[in-house]
């Protein structure tokens, strides 16, 4: 990446007739930003163009309050029963339903951000607490997020910072704010780690809820990362917010869930979003659009050099062609395939890119989309496959191998690669139904569609 000129990847794409705005392109932007979207949808966003398309994705896709309060019942019916699984059940139903995909998509990134297992915390209601403050924080201020998820019960204890005492300071909560969550490894010592602690003792959980003890506080003085004085804990936090490496640590982690898995991003090519982020002081929504209308986005820089998610790849397909299935199921499926939401495997979240992939988790990939696609609880749009291909003007296997590339593969399959799947698709059944679902299988299995 250290041969990428940062003035031309972020200067906005302008479409050419070399590199237009085309189905390719706008498929492109909502597997990224968001899950994914039916082919009606992507053909609005071509007419309607890129920059009204990227505007309408960080602003005007609001959830109906009618939506909001269909979730609010929902998890305060699941915080109730204490239901751990069906707190996943019920936010793959909020992505899958959801107009504002992009808050949602951001929702997730910062679920790894922030890792934090409901298999330790064992409390839906302070699991769902959380994942109400990331929404809420998701496109909005860094900074603030920060200061609410470090007081943040199920934090305080999936990081053991509610047994945090003077006498006793347990440092994992600092290691972690400075490591993983605002700077990155280098940037801090074991001394500023030992010294921030101390800035968070007494913080506790009583009653599912942030307590400060002042009796368990060290009042004393502190100096880490240049800093001196008797913090508080969120004068704490704020210092480590303000210092230079954290605009240029948040900007890496953007770019490589949104833009490109690997290589790493020079700091050379960073520079620009953490200028922004600083500017807008930590207002994340702007750095997003600045990278949703770059040139670099819209590059073979970033098309087709990410590997989907288990749930980027369920949720993108179930939304592309208006799937209802029995999520209980599908969440479930997703927990044994890695990516269990509300159970990350540790503190580092899911290292995502290549890690996804695997001989095994191809299978389980495959498997999984055979179970969903042939289920007899799976519709298509109310209706069967055939008929909802054929209320999309898709009436054989042909136009059908053309229709599920342009939505779901970010390499367009070949017209060779569509002749072997549909030779594949006929002779496995004579019921031209069930030749849709194998043609549907076997495009969804290939390496194309695991790219995102």
């Amino acid at each position: 990446m250290n041969n990428i000129d940062p003035a031309w990847a972020w200067s906005a794409f302008k479409p050419t007739n070399s590199q237009p705005w085309n189905l390719a392109q706008a498929a492109h932007l909502y597997r990224r930003a968001g899950f994914g979207v039916g082919r009606g949808e992507l053909q609005r966003a071509v007419a309607g163009g890129v920059q009204r398309c990227v505007k309408q994705l960080l602003h005007d896709n609001q959830e109906p309050q009618s939506f909001q309060d269909e979730m609010a019942r929902m998890t305060r019916s699941i915080v109730a029963s204490g239901n751990l699984q069906s707190l996943a059940t019920a936010w793959l139903y909020r992505m899958l339903k959801t107009t504002d995909q992009l808050h949602e998509k951001t929702t997730l990134f910062w679920h790894g951000h922030f890792a934090t297992s409901a298999a330790k915390v064992q409390d839906a209601f302070m699991m769902q607490q959380q994942n109400d403050l990331l929404r809420k924080h998701a496109i909005g201020d860094f900074s603030e997020m920060v200061q609410a998820i470090s007081q943040n019960p199920a934090m305080l204890l999936y990081l053991d910072s509610a047994n945090n005492r003077k006498t006793h300071p347990n440092e994992n909560f600092a290691r972690e704010l400075m490591e993983l969550f605002c700077l990155g490894e280098g940037n801090y010592t074991e001394q500023d780690i030992r010294e921030l602690a101390r800035c968070f003792t007494g913080w506790e959980v009583r009653n599912r809820a942030y307590r400060f003890n002042k009796y368990q506080h060290d009042f004393g003085k502190k100096a880490f990362l240049g800093a001196q004085g008797e913090l508080t804990g969120q004068q704490a936090v704020a210092h480590v917010i303000s210092t230079p490496a954290a605009p240029l640590f948040i900007a890496r982690k953007l770019v490589q869930y949104y833009v490109m898995d690997e290589p790493t991003a020079s700091d050379e090519l960073l520079a620009p979003l953490a200028k922004r982020l600083r500017k807008d002081h930590f207002q994340i929504r702007g750095t997003l659009e600045m990278i949703f209308r770059s040139n670099l986005f819209y590059s073979k820089h970033s098309v087709a050099r990410k590997i989907k998610s288990p749930v980027e790849m369920v949720v993108g397909m179930m939304r592309g062609l208006s799937i209802k299935t029995d999520l209980t199921q599908v969440a479930q499926r997703l927990q044994e395939l890695g990516h269990g939401i509300y159970f990350p495997p540790n503190v580092k979240g899911w290292d995502g890119g290549r890690t996804w992939i695997n001989s095994s988790t191809l299978l389980g990939r495959s498997n999984l989309m055979h179970e969903l696609i042939h289920s007899e609880n799976t519709t298509f749009g109310n209706k069967s496959l055939q008929a909802y291909l054929q209320n999309n003007r898709v009436h054989n296997l042909a136009h059908a191998a053309t229709y599920f590339s342009d939505l779901f593969c970010a390499v367009p399959l070949a017209n060779n690669s569509k002749s072997q799947l549909i030779a594949s698709a006929q002779k496995e059944t004579n019921n031209t139904d069930q030749q849709f679902k194998s043609l549907l299988h076997q495009v969804v299995s290939i390496p194309q569609f695991q790219l995102g």
